[in-house]
Order: C-alpha cells, then structure tokens, then sequence
C-alpha cells in the first residue's frame, strides 16, 4: 500500500507507480510509503522520487535497501548524456529522513549526511537478517560523518533484533566521542544495539549536547548507574528518558534521573532490576504524563510510593510483565482520587490479577481510554461485565470511554462475553484484541456487525503502544466516527442479536452454515 501525509496518494498499478498530480506539483511537504520500495528497480524509484515534489520536506519509507538509498541520493549522468551531464539533485529540501534498511553503515550515513544538506532529524533503522559484514557495517569511521552540515537536531540509530541477535559490534566510546562533537546541538537523541559502548561513550553524548531533551537507549548492555551519577551537576533539562533493555541499570539510575524535575515521559521497560525504591524517586516527578515499567521488579507495597500528585496527573501507565503484581495493585492506583487521570493502562501479563481486580478497576469509574489486559489467566468474563457496566460519570453510557480493549489470550473468556459487546455497552470501543478460538463464528459475528470495530484475533498488538515514547502519554484520538451517535439514529444491531441467538439454538440456516 501507498500512501501519503496528505490527499493525494501514491497509486500502485502492477509495477507502476502514479503519483497524485498536486504531488507532481510542488504542493505536497509530506510523504510516507508504507510498504516495501524494494519491489521496483532501484533507478526506476529514483526517478519517481524526481517527480515528487522539490519542497518536499519528509520523507517515510517502509523498507528500502541501503543500496536504493545510494542510488536515489548520489548524483549520476543521465543515461545517453554527455558525462559531465549530471542528474540534478534529489530531494534537496528534505529535513526529515525516517527509513527502515537492510543494514546501517558507514557509506549509507555518510552518503545521507553529505546529500541531503537541510536535514535536522535523521531517524535510521535496520534490521539484518545476517551478522553484517564490515563493509556493510557502522564502525567509529561512519559515527565521525554524522551531521556534516551541522543543522541536525534529532538522531536515531537503532539496530533491530527482529530476526537474529545482531547488534553494531564495530562502534565502541570513540564513536560516540566522535559523534558527540558534532552534535553539540543535538535536542534528541536515540541509540539502540550498540553493545561495545560503555559509560565514557555514553557519558560523552550526556556533557557534550547542552540542548538534549529527549534521550532513547536500548540493548545498552554496558550501560550502568555510573553514566547518570553527575546528572545534577550538568546543564541538562531532560523532559523524555527511554532506558530499554539496559540491564545493568539500578534503583540508583533513578535516583540520578530524577534530578531532571521536568521529565514528562519515562520508559524503563525491560530493566528488571528497578524495584519500589525506585519508585520513590519517580515520586518526585510532578509533571510526569507517562510512565512505562514493564517488566520491572516493583510490588503492590511499592505501588503506593508513587504518591496522590503524580498519580492524580498520570496519564499513561503501564505494568506489564510486573509479576509481583496481584489485585492489590489496582487499589494503590486508584486510591481515592489518585490515577482519575489515566487514559492508557496496561495490566498485560500478570498472573495474578483477577476479576476480582478489574471489578475494583469499574467501581474507580475513570474514563479510561485504553486497556490491556492480554495474556492474564485469571481474566474471565466476569471482568467484561464489569468493565460494559461501568457508567464514567456525565456519560449516562455503560463502558463509554474504552476505545481499546485488549483481551487476548485471557483463558477464563468464553462465548457469554460477547453478549455484552451489544448495544448499549462499549458503543465508543474501535480496538478489541481476543483470541479467536473462543468461539471464531461468534467473532466473525460481531466483525461484520460492528464496522467500525476492529479485531485482533491473532496476538497482534493493537494500536500504537508505546514505541515511541515522545508524545508526552497522551492518547492519539484516531477515531473519526462516533459509533454511540451512529447507534442512537439506526437503531442498534439487532442483526447481531439474531446472530447470536442463532449460534445459542444451532440454527445452521440463520447463520448461513451449509450443510456437508
């Protein structure tokens, strides 16, 4: 699929492409291609992208070779032309750069830093399917190209471990030493897999870039509590911090990080050995919107720690993976007053939370817009009632405020579940995760009478989650039609009502099951 930022859109035709004509035009600035750019000749998409508009300003691309990207960006001579004819430059107003490519390396960085001389936020990924080799690699070398044209004020490099455990083996602390002197006025900055990177690599980045407010590290496997213990004695106003996977870090990298008062966003999911006394710490955090611990070691006695003026202010909130976790923990969030601000929360994979908790979850009556609760064992149908039961205060509607509902693979549901997917419950619901053995008639049903509705019957995760940690946990409102206004002028779904009655009696002629 193609498509764009804005009308018009790229149409594919076979093998061709067909670009919208206001496009061609010069009008559009933005332009995201959402699919596999693979698929066409490497000179033949380099002579789409001519066409695009020379004021385009973004530019997303799905999945292209770092191959195409050389071939797009470095000036050639038209075929049949004298040599000295040159092809004139591509893109030459792009600004931002997001792709997705078979390997990152040095000739890729330094082809996009040399070429495209009004970038201010370059965002790379790759995703290998084999250990790179040293020609098709980032080493120190590649590091020392970056931000050539000094405008760049947002960086990421990330390494995906997608299909194999690959990370970039060739850059150690001098290339990030390398880099941070060039990027003295860099505002975010995001690195992930660089496995030989140690805390003088890190710390470089830290006391180099004054500006920094946004910092994203993942798999930093040499990452410890020593790169944070000075934070309060640096410039730095950090508003959003993602520590992924960095498995050395401690309560005392919290302690540190606290000292940035204005921290909006933090994400230390996948660091196992946080536990409640770094909860503490981010009690201090007044003006934290979302706050990520997936995975972490905190317990119900933790929870608690985070006091009634952070929690009154949370908007984001996610605990999955926090196994000490047990039905108390939905008290400590929602005591008295505390978490009535929450939009997203995420109570995914808990073994020991129960219906006996979400049904504390209803009587909080907090508009909640999002849920999550796949992969918890003891969430049954009994959480469903409560949760199409509960009237958000000034709604007048039962369960108005859920607009995603994640239950996947939550083995006490069964087929009585669905009845409460009907009028008048969850008439604002678009998102809903379940596992379709269930009943699959029974969730067919229910797709083909609730259009709006989208189902994820195979683990897939709904939304947009949290990979990316920069939108302060608010909630992107996506959801254009109101299904509750759609209800009241037709009426309801009684069709789906005879459906389900259908499926209760074995009526094979109802819902159109053709006898062998």
């Amino acid at each position: 699929m193609l498509g764009s930022t804005g009308e018009p859109e790229l149409k594919r035709v076979g093998p061709r492409v067909i670009l919208g004509s206001d496009l061609r035009a010069g009008l559009k600035q933005s332009l995201s291609l959402f699919f596999d750019v693979t698929i066409f000749p490497p000179h033949k998409f380099a002579r789409v992208c001519e066409k695009a508009s020379r004021n385009l300003k973004t530019l997303e691309i799905g999945f292209i070779s770092s191959l195409m990207v050389a071939e797009l960006l470095i000036p050639t001579c038209e075929f049949h032309q004298p040599q000295s004819h040159l092809r004139p430059p591509v893109l030459p107003s792009i600004q931002k750069l997001c792709l997705t490519v078979d390997f990152i390396s040095d000739s890729l960085v330094s082809t996009v830093s040399k070429g495209l001389v009004s970038l201010t936020h370059l965002d790379l990924r790759d995703t290998p399917v084999t250990e790179p080799t040293y020609a098709f690699d980032l080493t120190n070398s590649g590091m020392n190209q970056i931000n050539q044209h000094g405008k760049l004020e947002h960086l990421s490099l990330v390494r995906s471990q997608e299909f194999v455990l690959t990370y970039f083996r060739r850059v150690n602390d001098l290339g990030l030493l390398l880099m941070a002197d060039k990027c003295s006025t860099m505002e975010s900055i995001s690195l992930g897999g660089f496995c030989r990177v140690t805390d003088s690599g890190f710390r470089a980045v830290l006391h180099s870039c004054s500006r920094l407010k946004k910092l994203r590290v993942c798999y930093g496997t040499q990452l410890t509590d020593l790169v944070f213990h000075d934070m309060s004695a640096t410039s730095l106003c950090l508003t959003n911090v993602s520590l992924r996977w960095c498995s050395l870090l401690t309560n005392l990298a919290v302690v540190h990080l606290a000292s940035n008062v204005d921290l909006k966003v933090l994400d230390l999911r996948d660091c196992r050995n946080f536990g409640d006394d770094s909860l503490k710490a981010i009690n201090n955090l007044r003006r934290l919107r979302m706050l990520l611990l997936d995975g972490s070691d905190i317990s119900d006695t933790g929870l608690p720690h985070l006091g009634h003026e952070l929690m009154s202010s949370l908007i984001t909130l996610s605990l999955r993976g926090c196994r000490r976790l047990t039905d108390r923990c939905i008290t400590a969030i929602f005591n008295g007053s505390s978490g009535q601000a929450l939009q997203n929360l995420d109570l995914s994979n808990l073994p020991y939370l129960s219906d006996n908790g979400i049904l504390s979850l209803a009587k909080s009556r907090v508009p909640l817009a999002e849920l999550r609760l796949r992969e918890c064992p003891r969430i049954g149908d009994t959480s469903v009632m409560a949760l199409a039961s509960m009237q958000v205060d000034g709604s007048g509607w039962h369960g108005s405020s859920l607009r995603l509902l994640d239950l996947f693979d939550c083995r006490g549901i069964t087929q009585l579940s669905f009845r409460w997917f009907k009028k008048p419950y969850f008439p604002r619901l678009r998102l809903f995760g379940v596992t379709a053995c269930v009943n699959r008639d029974l969730v067919d049903a229910l797709a083909r009478n609730r259009p709006f509705l989208h189902m994820a019957v195979h683990g897939e995760e709904l939304g947009h989650g949290h990979s990316d940690s920069t939108n302060d946990g608010l909630v992107r409102n996506d959801f254009e039609v109101d299904e509750l206004e759609q209800w009241l002028l037709e009426g309801g779904y009684g069709s789906y009502d005879e459906e389900m009655e259908a499926y209760e009696s074995g009526d094979e002629e109802m819902i159109g099951v053709e006898e062998p």
